[in-house]
């Protein structure tokens, strides 16, 4: 936890808070019984194995930076920040515009954010709350006042419609976030990140990089798709989720019955049914918006956050655990007071 510690030159670090949120959502709905035309499944196998019933598909034209500078957009407008006044701007995403320049360069020239410095940030579905635990770093050292964080996905440019176990998972949109200084309250209180690389195998994007480079090979051995062990992807993210949510508990001095509201990557709804029962609870203590949107990976998060503060669902003063696990493996948890 840094907030409220001193740093290695002596100064005081600063309380840091998320202060404005925003999301997107692309218009095409992709339901179960559209994806029965696709692959050999039905809308009640999806439904059973993963609590999925519709998801978010951008159209051709729409790249990952388009949606996340509509959920800057927002964001800004409900911290009542200005694009001169932005700092920094981190986008996590594992589906970037392009190789490069990053995408969060492309969102800055779209927001007209000039006095902004900007990079990507890929830890999978654990990206967000990675660009978080960046962000209030930067913040509460000083060497930034705002900061925009973004998690952003169209992954339905790298899923692969041919196989049933995954296609029927992932949908496309964006969340984000400003980061500043806390005014008011606790803010931020405290984050544990974490990786495990030697399971990286368990869940890829083998083709594209510089390890398989795009060719006739990689492309027909459709290695510019997602790949995932189902089986063990499920194992670890239920053990690693709810043990990082102990550890950041017990790292802010708190209780599981302190969090008001969990707010967890939405990537299977019986992940979530295990995590809350491990942790002793009902799965009315988290926000969940699985059926709607499916996995959108690093936009989980902020989406699911977005839409809880906008609802009503997280008020000032509640605390909140925010917790992801994504390919890699990457995890993490961030307790926060609204």
């Amino acid at each position: 936890m840094t907030t409220g510690h001193a740093s290695a030159t002596g100064n005081v670090l600063r309380r840091t808070a998320i202060v404005g949120t925003g999301a997107y959502v692309p218009a095409k709905v992709m339901t179960n019984f559209d994806i029965e035309k696709i692959v050999d499944t039905t809308d009640e196998w999806i439904v059973t194995r993963s609590g999925i019933r519709e998801r978010r598909i951008a159209a051709e034209n729409e790249a990952t930076s388009d949606m996340a500078t509509i959920a800057a957009q927002r964001a800004m407008a409900m911290a009542g920040v200005t694009p001169d006044t932005i700092d920094q701007i981190i986008v996590a995403t594992l589906t970037p515009d392009m190789g490069f320049p990053n995408t969060a360069c492309f969102v800055q020239s779209r927001l007209g954010a000039r006095n902004a410095h900007c990079f990507d940030l890929e830890a999978a579905c654990s990206g967000f709350l990675y660009g978080i635990d960046v962000a209030r770093h930067f913040i509460a050292t000083g060497a930034a006042e705002t900061s925009l964080v973004i998690g952003a996905e169209k992954l339905s440019t790298v899923t692969d419609w041919q196989d049933r176990a995954t296609c029927v998972l992932f949908g496309d949109g964006a969340g984000a976030a400003v980061v500043r200084p806390a005014v008011h309250g606790r803010g931020i209180i405290g984050s544990i990140m974490a990786s495990d690389g030697t399971l990286n195998e368990l869940l890829t994007l083998p083709g594209g990089g510089s390890r398989n480079p795009a060719s006739h090979q990689t492309i027909d051995a459709r290695m510019h798709y997602m790949k995932m062990n189902g089986k063990e992807v499920f194992k670890h993210a239920v053990r690693m989720m709810t043990d990082v949510s102990r550890q950041v508990l017990a790292k802010c001095n708190l209780t599981i019955n302190d969090i008001d509201c969990i707010i967890p990557h939405q990537a299977n709804m019986r992940i979530l049914q295990a995590i809350a029962e491990r942790l002793g609870l009902g799965l009315d203590r988290f926000y969940v918006n699985l059926e709607k949107y499916g996995n959108m990976s690093a936009a989980s998060v902020p989406v699911a956050l977005d839409e809880a503060v906008q609802s009503g669902r997280v008020k000032r003063g509640d605390l909140v655990l925010m917790v992801a696990f994504g390919g890699g493996f990457t995890w993490g948890a961030t307790v926060m007071e609204w």
